[in-house]
């Protein structure tokens, strides 16, 4: 019962967002923003849960996960609300700024609440199936908004978005309010966040997770206006971006038995080189069909990097910091989305659109090489 009202919940949360995101370059871009503007704006989405992630996670530890849900799932209604009646580019900001910060408080419980309702065992099922749906949300929310953007206006797809809101704030009532209660002793103490960075597999996990996060979040800032650019339509773009997110959710059914076949830091290293190739080579053809493709790549890619490390990051944390440690996890995502919308916001004004996904793609190929020699000399200092 506790997975499935989950399942709701996020499935319709992360069809308003993805619904919007792709739109909103579009949007203000016709509002006369430059493309270093619509960076700033991406990034401004990740602001303000950079600094308050990790509160927000021990505030689920605290008080339970019922309350946060349901009042980020008001709050992020009414913050997409706002672009439907005040169409001016400030109000695409206190909207991003309002959205974002509802979203930490709805993703961070809605974890908790799956990773306290799961086993050991059971976890990483648990999770892929979360993030499952999270990419089924990342191929209806596009799909849908690309449509509604092209026969109806930039403002009505933000106006649906918000109505359907109305369904995850009446199921947020059924929500478990429970508070867990530390059995063990921890080494970690309390209010030290900083101290769980102590943890390997915690550093780990963070690093793959920012690596994937912002390579999504980049492709959907700028990918748009490379297509618009292309001439291709608002529908098209809409059935690329969705096309990535649908490749995600084969990827994740799957994921227990890639584990046992490939094993994780194998899993985690191939998925973001071939992510990171995509990325690549998307830029260098203008085809759709081609588009489809390298973006489908892509999202198997990075579909496996956000349940690996939900999963590792939960399984290593203190029993009462469950909450925490996914605020520090969605603190670090959101470090990567502030800073890469801005530096890649400079290097498109500067360079070009091209010049976006060349770097960004040579960031995350070398990033994931990165990333695989620190872990083979852990492994050669631990054994």
């Amino acid at each position: 019962m506790v997975l499935k009202i989950v399942l709701i919940i996020v499935f319709s949360f992360q069809t308003m967002i993805q619904l919007t995101r792709p739109i909103l370059p579009l949007y203000a871009s016709d509002l006369g923003s430059t493309t270093f503007e619509i960076g700033i704006l991406t990034a401004i989405y990740a602001f303000f849960p950079l600094l308050f992630a990790i509160s927000a996670g021990r505030i689920a530890d605290r008080i339970g996960d019922r309350l946060p849900v349901l009042f980020g799932m008001i709050f992020a209604s009414l913050g997409l609300l706002m672009p439907f009646f005040i169409h001016s580019v400030w109000c695409l900001f206190v909207s991003q700024i309002i959205v974002g910060l509802s979203h930490i408080f709805i993703i961070i419980s809605l974890q908790n609440v799956l990773g306290n309702a799961a086993s050991k065992e059971n976890r990483d099922h648990y999770f892929g199936i979360f993030s499952m749906v999270v990419a089924i949300s990342q191929f209806v929310g596009p799909l849908i908004g690309g449509y509604l953007a092209e026969y109806t206006s930039y403002s009505f797809t933000f106006f649906v978005s918000a109505m359907i809101g109305i369904v995850p704030i009446i199921i947020a009532f059924w929500i478990p309010a429970i508070v867990v209660q530390d059995k063990g002793k921890s080494s970690i103490k309390e209010g030290k966040t900083i101290t769980l960075l102590k943890i390997p597999m915690l550093r780990k996990a963070l690093i793959g997770s920012a690596l994937v996060l912002y390579s999504r979040d980049i492709f959907v800032a700028y990918f748009p206006l490379y297509a618009s650019s292309q001439f291709i339509s608002e529908s098209k773009i809409g059935w690329i971006i969705a096309i990535q997110g649908l490749a995600m959710v084969p990827v994740r059914f799957f994921l227990a038995r890639l584990l046992a076949i490939i094993g994780r830091e194998r899993l985690l290293l191939i998925s973001i080189l071939v992510a990171g190739v995509s990325f690549l080579i998307i830029p260098f053809t203008s085809s759709v069909g081609w588009l489809m493709f390298f973006a489908a790549l892509m999202g198997a890619g990075l579909g496996c990097g956000q349940p690996l490390s939900m999963t590792t990051m939960y399984n290593a944390s203190p029993t009462s910091k469950t909450g925490e440690v996914l605020g520090l996890r969605l603190a670090t995502n959101r470090i990567s989305q502030l800073t890469a919308p801005i530096l890649f916001g400079i290097i498109g004004s500067g360079a070009g659109l091209l010049s976006v996904f060349i770097v960004s793609g040579l960031f995350l190929v070398g990033g994931a090489f990165i990333t695989h020699t620190k872990e083979e000399k852990k492994v050669i200092k631990y054994n």
